[in-house]
């Protein structure tokens, strides 16, 4: 590995002090064009919060994409960092700040050592919601330097540093919110005849929801459906009046996300109608999968095998959700799994990822883009 670290690592530390939600990273977007400013061989356009670079290539026959995604979660960091983040309620737990931190890395390469093709870099706001992908692949200013493939990583906490993983085929699963708020009648916890209380509804409806994947799910398959917020009530002798759900499903087909789709709607009607309450169902953000193209992932897995000292695990299919599928869906290319060791998983508080994966990812893709671009 040649990649020097030592400014990445600072770079990565800033972006990791200003986390922000998706459509509402203007600190992000601003630090990340102080980044590229002063670069040669550049020309950006800006999309919302997101950036679009291209380096232009010196003989050019395609583009060739690198997507990063740019967003915080909503999670007080409990990970000790003196660079901890600024935005209290808000951290970079999934890694993003090391994503954009590698695509600065490759822009700021490939603007002194062109390829002969051209690259585009696409700087992706809203990741994790409400869904920054689609509507980019759809503005002008993508579809004015639109790659002809496109690649993306995300970090792994589970594998070492030094560890690429990813497979042919479906990589991330199709996810759909769910948001059911359930609405009866409040009053005194002494006149139960006298309210509608939604926080038997909402039990009701949860223990309901948990037998879709046990009953309505061919066990050959694989499904998840997660509720992993229920709120009702505000004291120990008040009837809750209102009820509040929020979860997720998760599916390796899309025939088996329609079929839960389906019976989480029977359900909630069925809620509705056996507790005389208001039942509203809102899907919030669906995602469809990341498929990896075979061909283009398996010349980049025996590329990785052959000429790089990186080890390489074909791994199995996860039931993490990603928008990069969507671009996918219309470009060849593929997305990787990047070793960061931690034993902190993704979205967790404290998760602490090795910042030699820097170094490990900005390698791996100079590498590979002077493979393919020349």
């Amino acid at each position: 590995m040649t990649v020097s670290l030592d400014k990445w690592i600072q770079i990565r530390r800033q972006l990791h002090e200003i986390p922000e939600p998706g459509y509402l990273e203007e600190k992000t977007q601003a630090f990340l064009l102080s980044q590229l400013k002063d670069l040669p061989n550049i020309e950006l356009k800006t999309w919302k919060t997101g950036i679009i670079v291209k380096v232009s290539g010196t003989a050019p026959r395609k583009r060739i994409g690198f997507r990063t995604d740019m967003d915080g979660l909503p999670i007080q960091e409990e990970t000790g960092y003196e660079f901890q983040s600024t935005h209290p309620g808000y951290m970079h737990a999934c890694g993003h700040d090391l994503h954009m931190t590698i695509a600065l890395g490759l822009v700021h390469h490939f603007s002194y050592h062109p390829v002969q093709d051209d690259l585009i870099f696409i700087f992706q706001p809203a990741e994790e919601g409400p869904g920054g992908a689609e509507p980019m692949m759809k503005s002008i200013e993508f579809q004015s330097w639109k790659p002809d493939m496109i690649f993306a990583l995300h970090i792994a906490p589970e594998y070492p540093v030094g560890t690429i993983a990813t497979r042919p085929g479906i990589l991330f699963a199709n996810t759909s919110e769910i948001h059911i708020q359930l609405i009866g009648k409040s009053g005194h916890a002494a006149y139960p005849h006298q309210t509608n209380d939604m926080v038997v509804a909402a039990t009701q409806l949860f223990t309901q929801l948990q037998t879709i994947v046990s009953r309505n799910v061919n066990p050959l398959d694989s499904a998840v459906l997660t509720v992993g917020k229920l709120t009702a009530g505000t004291k120990e002798n008040i009837i809750a009046g209102s009820a509040e759900l929020n979860g997720t499903i998760r599916t390796l087909s899309l025939e088996t996300m329609k079929t839960m789709q389906q019976r989480v709607k029977n359900i909630v009607q069925g809620i509705g109608t056996s507790f005389q309450c208001e039942a509203i169902l809102d899907w919030g953000m669906q995602y469809v999968d990341v498929t990896n193209h075979e061909a283009v992932t398996k010349h980049f897995m025996n590329w990785v095998e052959e000429k790089t000292e990186y080890q390489l695990v074909e791994c199995r299919e996860a039931m993490t959700g990603e928008d990069f599928g969507y671009f996918l869906k219309e470009i060849p290319g593929f997305l990787f799994w990047l070793g960061v060791d931690t034993p902190y998983g993704l979205h967790h508080s404290k998760i602490t990822p090795d910042e030699k994966a820097i170094g490990v990812g900005i390698d791996t893709m100079i590498r590979y883009l002077e493979e393919i671009g020349n």
